[in-house]
């Protein structure tokens, strides 16, 4: 019973390591919560991930404004992720994590539409230290210190901003940040509840003219949770909030014309509201090589008027994953559709938006 719920297990983190590659929390967020690996068996523990996602965001433009449609804003991308987890003894966990924690690629390539030539890309970088103490059987505490980098590119063209085409070019910011966790377990049914915070990083970058401005990366709290609920089934989920209306991106120097107001400097890019998602899934051992699960999750639309380079409000996603494991190697592959939710800018009804995403995640225990 044991070995079939430790496969289990195995297969949850896998399924959730790979959607989480996936993921379009708040947006940005193209990965969480790096300190499940402090759980990954063996005493010495490596991994690689990597996801490909395929998003469509398009719209039209609301009555009144001007333009066509805005044709497919989101650009593919992929994401990597690499961990080491050892073993010390059977009290102390190490660990070591490279991943990319936010991100986005956008263009605006139709020629009609209101920001026609507009594009914004976002990279980041994480490099994250951690460790685990096992109180005793049932309880452990777990932290670390993340150095995150940030990065961006951004132009706007649009028939109101003062400066036409208005373009910033921001050099990788290295800050850094923490995060602390405390976890409960009953290792003979597979349960374990664990709960991590993550501190904010404040990156500061200058504008056009040389006056510094600051990007907030927030903080977040995320709940994990599994259990096995009979002999070769684990049933597994997560609870993730994040302050995203405190993310905001406004260079002193990026004005725009307000109709009845006049020139102002406006956010290019910010949250509206502080995201809630939700993950759950099941999974099972079919034998002692293959396990397969499936999951599901879930966003909000809070009905936010969303910022141009953005386009989305919440999602529903669905996917499905399978592992293939052998002496000491494991393979997980991952499918997912998102059901994007529709939202509204100021010029923009942005509908009918999807994407589809593949992960693969390698480990190999020794």
């Amino acid at each position: 019973m044991k070995s079939n719920f430790f496969k289990t297990t195995i297969l949850a983190a896998s399924a959730f390591t790979i959607s989480a590659s996936m993921a379009s929390a708040g947006g940005i967020e193209r990965r969480s919560d790096p300190s499940q690996i402090l759980f990954q068996k063996g005493k010495n523990y490596l991994e690689f991930s990597a996801a490909t996602v395929h998003p469509t965001v398009s719209g039209d433009p609301l009555p009144g404004v001007p333009a066509g449609p805005t044709g497919n804003i989101t650009n593919n991308y992929e994401s990597y992720a690499f961990g080491y987890k050892r073993d010390l003894n059977d009290r102390f966990s190490f660990a070591f994590v490279v991943d990319e924690p936010i991100g986005a690629s956008l263009t605006y390539n139709s020629p009609t539409a209101f920001l026609a030539g507009s594009s914004a890309e976002v990279s980041s970088i994480a490099y994250t230290g951690l460790a685990k103490y096992r109180v005793n059987d049932r309880f452990s505490v777990y932290g670390g210190l993340r150095i995150v980098g940030v990065d961006g590119d951004i132009t706007v063209i649009s028939p109101v901003t003062v400066s036409s085409p208005y373009s910033l070019s921001v050099s990788k910011d290295y800050q850094v940040g923490y995060l602390a966790g405390i976890a409960y377990e009953i290792p003979d049914i597979a349960m374990r509840i664990a709960a991590t915070y993550e501190s904010k990083t404040e990156h500061e970058f200058s504008d056009n003219t040389g006056t510094p401005f600051q990007v907030e990366i927030p903080k977040s709290f995320t709940l994990h949770a599994q259990s096995g609920i009979s002999k070769n089934t684990l049933l597994f989920g997560s609870v993730r909030w994040r302050e995203w209306t405190k993310f905001r991106v406004q260079p002193s120097d990026f004005l725009t014309l307000v109709p009845g107001v006049g020139v102002v400097n406006v956010p290019i890019a910010g949250g509206t509201s502080d995201i809630w998602t939700y993950e759950m899934g099941i999974g099972h051992a079919f034998n002692d090589n293959w396990s397969g699960a499936a999951t599901i999750g879930y966003e909000k639309d809070n009905g936010d008027i969303v910022g141009n380079f953005s386009g989305t409000d919440g999602y529903v996603s669905y996917g499905l994953a399978v592992s293939y494991e052998t002496e000491g190697w494991k393979v997980t592959t991952g499918i997912r559709y998102t059901d994007i939710g529709s939202a509204d800018s100021a010029i923009t009804s942005f509908t009918d938006n999807d994407a589809f995403s593949a992960g693969v995640k390698v480990s190999y225990s020794f």
